[in-house]
């Protein structure tokens, strides 16, 4: 008897594509990108066929201007009777993979095709020849299916403060989670650098990776002209590194229909299982910055429904956008700093699509699983700042059990402590996080949260020069400050 059932979902075709043209004219655009992911997935799986018996195409969206890409590529894929999602951005990339897989388990759909893509680099080629890279136009075409967050990523408290780019926010979070751990500065910052030093070691054993060479500790750590300060202690190099050409292709689907069409079962992939915490809640509201509970439960409650353990896993994808996110997985998973956690090179050298980089990651975890037929890969996903957190399983054998999805979002909920924020607090305040914001290359201003005394939050920045300097060279979390009208001192 078969170790699963005619309606198991099956990971059958993957590819990655890139491209680094500089002459900007002769770049595909990013659905000419997915497309082509797409039709390499399916050669890797041996079927044409599947294109087009595709019962649904799924796409995050990205920097384009297309409103339902997925009707374009059912078009020029021949799967016209497909039905289209297009999920915004605040939605999981690993969402999209659950629900193709939920789909097929329940025989709602027997084909699911997933891809995702950007043309970033492209557009900057363009920009530096005076022009603008074209793009297919479609602005009156809606998706079948349209997935959107429920609620704002971010706060008036916190950007009235100058917080803009995540790179701020996650700055203050690794901040607090630097405090709790006992590093000092110097400390979290070597630390830093050799984590992401190893992960361009990596990128450059990896063919499907936007940077070819590997690049020292001590470059990545220190502000340079080349290498500038973005938010202390995040260099440029911390990064991800989102102005790239890539795509990815993913092909599910049933056991049965994979037994039909003759598709090798060496190219299987099945999924274990999937957990993810939908919960949101803006960052300074966070009471714990140091911590996210959504990792922690969505990392057990996977591990429970395949029946393995953190200890089982040696290969990782954990997702790489900035520090912060790789040292907090590390620290709910209760997985070793010394742990792998990247088979790509991660999103400062593997690049980092802005909202396909997990789909990059599961195509090389495949390839990878197709190798090393005895191991089980885990490969996370966030959406936001660190908003929202998921893990998925893949493993080239099937598991003792049928593949299962939770949504652990009331779980997290319940588990998560999450303050008032208010604006306008005048008096004397502890320092929860926080970060100094560069512009070019010389430090701007200082911006914290900051817990008052009834137990509220807020966020208020400074511009002193001392005040600056203090916290570029001690630790400040832990340090009481005066505020007034929104600053403090």
């Amino acid at each position: 008897m078969p170790e699963y059932s005619a309606t198991t979902p099956v990971l059958v075709g993957v590819a990655a594509v890139q491209q680094k043209k500089e002459d900007y004219r002769q770049a595909l655009e990013p659905v000419d990108l997915m497309e082509q992911a797409l039709r390499d997935a399916a050669e890797d799986a041996g079927s044409a066929e599947l294109l087009r018996r595709a019962d649904e195409i799924l796409v995050p969206k990205s920097l384009w201007g297309y409103s339902d890409p997925g009707r374009i590529l059912a078009h020029t894929l021949g799967a016209s009777s497909a039905t289209t999602l297009l999920a915004e951005f605040g939605i999981l990339q690993q969402s999209l993979l659950t629900r193709a897989c939920q789909r097929i388990a329940a025989g709602e759909a027997q084909v699911v095709l997933v891809t995702g893509g950007e043309a970033r680099y492209r557009s900057q080629c363009a920009v530096k020849a005076g022009e603008e890279a074209s793009e297919t136009k479609q602005v009156n075409v809606a998706p079948d299916i349209l997935l959107r967050p429920e609620d704002e990523m971010w706060s008036s408290v916190e950007t009235d403060s100058g917080l803009g780019m995540p790179v701020g926010y996650y700055a203050i979070l690794d901040s607090a989670l630097r405090y709790k751990q006992g590093l000092s500065l110097e400390q979290h910052r070597d630390q830093m650098s050799g984590m992401y030093s190893h992960l361009s070691d990596t990128a450059a054993g990896n063919s499907d990776a936007w940077a070819e060479e590997a690049v020292s500790a001590e470059h990545i750590r220190e502000h340079s002209p080349s290498n500038r300060m973005l938010a202390f202690p995040y260099t440029k190099l911390h990064n991800s590194q989102w102005n790239v050409d890539q795509a990815a292709g993913l092909i599910l689907c049933s056991a049965g229909t994979a037994e039909e069409l003759g598709i090798q079962r060496s190219k299987w992939i099945f999924p274990r299982a999937a957990a993810e915490s939908n919960l949101m809640s803006v960052v300074a509201s966070r009471k714990d910055l140091g911590a996210s509970p959504g990792f922690r439960i969505a990392g057990e409650v996977v591990m429970e429904l395949a029946g393995l353990s953190f200890n089982d896993i040696q290969m990782c994808e954990l997702y790489s956008c900035f520090p912060y996110a790789i040292r907090v997985q590390l620290e709910e998973f209760g997985l070793d700093a010394q742990h792998e956690i990247s088979v790509t090179g991660g999103m400062t050298f593997g690049g980092g699509p802005l909202n396909n980089f997990v789909f990059q990651a599961t195509v090389k975890m495949a390839q990878l699983l197709r190798q090393n037929r005895s191991e089980i890969g885990l490969v996370s996903a966030v959406s936001g700042l660190l908003t929202k957190q998921a893990c998925a399983l893949w493993s080239a054998a099937p598991g003792d059990r049928e593949w299962a999805c939770a949504d652990v979002t009331e779980q997290v909920r319940a588990a998560s402590e999450i303050c008032e924020l208010t604006a306008g607090y005048e008096g004397a305040a502890l320092v929860a996080g926080y970060t100094v914001i560069y512009q070019g290359m010389d430090p701007w201003r200082a911006i914290a949260v900051f817990d008052l005394p009834g137990g509220e939050r807020t966020v208020a920045f400074s511009e002193d020069f001392g005040v600056i300097a203090s916290m570029l060279e001690k630790e400040c979390c832990g340090v009481t400050y005066q505020l007034s009208d929104g600053q403090f001192q």
